[in-house]
């Protein structure tokens, strides 16, 4: 049974960063405002596996990480992805705790969001920070200023596009648990 569980594991991990990788590099909808980029779903995969196991959150945000890397998104885009394995450790981590129940109502599910967005913010705000104080980054964000460039662009954008994220995971894993039953509990067995 456990070599079953490991390789049911395995092949999902590898279709969760498969996605992860072809969701930075092909995705229609993104905008890039160094240093703030916001593609739609990129972080899905991240947030699907961090509801089923630590370990996977871990491996999909590595493999997301060489997504943006492949897509050709600029240093600091990939080193922002880089800091996702935090908030998907930390939030996998909690989950695990609470038996991977985050979506058992919406309040419980927004500030789970919230709180897992501004924990990826602060992760994101602390990469572009150095690069901005260094002045390697282009002129046009000297031009926004601090504020506009790493407080609104980079933090406030990254709570916000979490939470995006988030909600269009939970709204795909609740199908997909309903269906297969608790993913997460193969990590148990």
């Amino acid at each position: 049974m456990r070599s079953r569980t490991n390789t049911y594991q395995l092949a999902l991990t590898g279709m969760l960063i498969a996605i992860g990788i072809v969701i930075p590099m092909f995705s229609p909808i993104k905008v890039v405002i160094e240093p703030a980029s916001f593609t739609l779903a990129s972080h899905v995969a991240v947030f699907i596996a961090m509801f089923i196991s630590p370990s996977m959150a871990v491996a999909v945000s590595l493999g997301t990480t060489l997504g943006f890397f492949l897509g050709g998104f600029p240093l600091t885009v990939v080193l922002r992805a880089l800091t996702h394995v935090v908030f998907a450790l930390v939030g996998a981590l909690y989950l695990q705790k609470r038996d991977y129940a985050p979506i058992v109502s919406v309040k419980s599910s927004l500030l789970f969001s919230l709180c897992i967005g501004i924990l990826h913010a602060v992760c994101e705000v602390l990469i572009v920070l150095p690069f901005y104080v260094n002045g390697s980054m282009p002129q046009a964000n000297y031009d926004k200023g601090f504020f506009v460039s790493i407080f609104l662009l980079v933090g406030v954008g990254s709570v916000i596009h979490s939470m995006v994220d988030l909600s269009i995971s939970i709204w795909l894993y609740k199908p997909i648990q309903a269906i297969y039953g608790r993913l997460g509990a193969a990590q148990h067995a």
